[in-house]
This record gives structure tokens, C-alpha cells and sequence, in this order.
């Protein structure tokens, strides 16, 4: 995919699970296989997660095209470059680093960068992100994003901090263009497979009712 496929897919989606911990190969891809069957199209694997590059290599090299499938945790050019070698399809930061987003630029990847501010978000935007990363979005909640939208309604948003399956309508209410979800879906210590696909389907489900309710 390019970049604009890449953006498209995960607007599409609207979750991106967040994989963070020490996984055994075997059970990152017993996790894809769950949040595939979920209906999570878009996983993130953290870089300070253990083995976090050849657990990218794992996935890619198993679902292809079936799960789109980045790196998170992205803080240098070192990172993005480790990344894309991994397989990476897209990257996430938890800052805006500028030297790093004009490397994903120059090789033609999405990258979303963290933003809380709306300057931060404006010169992510202007250095050509189409999509940031809002975080931590649960410190001020929907109300904060909507009136971060209100002048910077061109910014695709993507809150991450706190997002679940009960208060994820409100942020679709305020303008959210897609998602991160950490613990809510994917826990550190994850052993019940079967439970990982249902939390999945839930939030999935959460998401497509909001967005039928509220137009997005």
C-alpha cells in the first residue's frame, strides 16, 4: 500500500490495537489472529516493547496485506529507519519530532505523531501529517478534542489514552478520525485469546454504532 491507501485504511478501520509487552512469535501472531477476528484491521507494536522489530517481521510475514500492521513508539530517525526495515507500514510517536517526520515523509510513509496542543498539531500538520496522534487524550477528554477541531477541523485526530468501548462514541461525537487502544484491547500479560477477540468485536461494534449515529 501507499500512503494514501495506508491513510485510507485506517480511517477505514478506526482501531489501531496498541501491542505493548514481552510476547512470545506465537502469541503476537495467536494476538492478530484474535484481533483480526475481532474485526481490528490496524495493530501498532511498540518499540520498547521486547523484540518489537522481529515481532513486525512475524506478522507481516504471516498476514500480508490481511492486517495492516506499524510500528509504535517511533522517537527518532534511528527508530523510523529500524521500522520500515521491520516491515512497518506505518509509524506512531507518543511527540512531534520534526527530523522524524521528514524522514517518513521523504520515504513516503504515514506517520502520526503525538500532539496535545493545537500548535503542536498545526506544525505536525504543516510538516505534512495528515493524521496525529492525540495523546494523551483522556487527560481532558471529547470536550478537548472538539474544541481543538473547532479551528483545525483539516487535522485527522486519533485519540489514544483511555479509549474504550463506553466513552469511544463521545470522541466519534467530537470529530475523532480513527483510534489507538492500548489496554482495553490488548493486555500486557495476554494468555484468553478468546477474550481478546470478544473485546475486540465489542469495541468494533461501539465504533460502527457511533459513526452510524453521528455521521462520521
Amino acid at each position: 500500500m501507499n500512503a494514501t491507501q495506508v491513510d485510507a485504511a485506517l480511517r477505514r478501520s478506526g482501531i489501531i490495537a496498541i501491542v505493548r509487552g514481552n510476547f512470545p512469535h506465537e502469541t503476537l501472531l495467536r494476538i492478530g489472529e484474535a484481533l483480526r477476528k475481532g474485526g481490528v484491521a490496524a495493530v501498532e507494536v511498540t518499540l520498547n516493547s521486547a523484540g518489537a522489530l522481529a515481532g513486525i517481521e512475524a506478522l507481516r510475514r504471516h498476514f500480508g496485506e490481511e492486517l495492516l500492521v506499524g510500528a509504535g513508539t517511533v522517537r527518532t530517525v534511528a527508530d523510523v529507519d529500524a521500522a520500515l526495515s521491520a516491515g512497518a507500514a506505518f509509524l506512531v510517536s507518543p511527540n512531534f519530532d520534526p527530523e522524524s517526520v521528514a524522514r517518513s515523509r521523504q520515504v513516503g510513509v504515514v506517520h502520526l505523531p503525538g500532539v496535545f496542543t493545537a500548535s503542536e498539531a498545526q506544525a505536525a500538520h504543516a510538516a505534512g501529517c495528515r493524521l496525529v496522534k492525540l495523546f494523551p487524550a483522556d487527560a481532558l477528554g471529547p470536550v478537548y478534542l472538539r474544541a481543538l477541531r473547532a479551528p483545525l477541523d483539516d487535522v485527522g485526530f486519533v485519540p489514544t489514552g483511555g479509549i474504550d468501548a463506553t466513552n469511544l462514541a463521545e470522541y466519534v461525537r467530537a470529530g475523532a478520525a480513527a483510534f489507538g487502544v492500548g489496554g482495553a484491547l490488548v493486555r500486557k500479560d495476554e494468555d484468553d485469546i478468546e477474550a481478546l477477540a470478544t473485546r475486540a468485536r465489542a469495541l468494533v461494534g461501539a465504533l460502527r454504532r457511533a459513526r452510524e449515529a453521528y455521521g462520521s
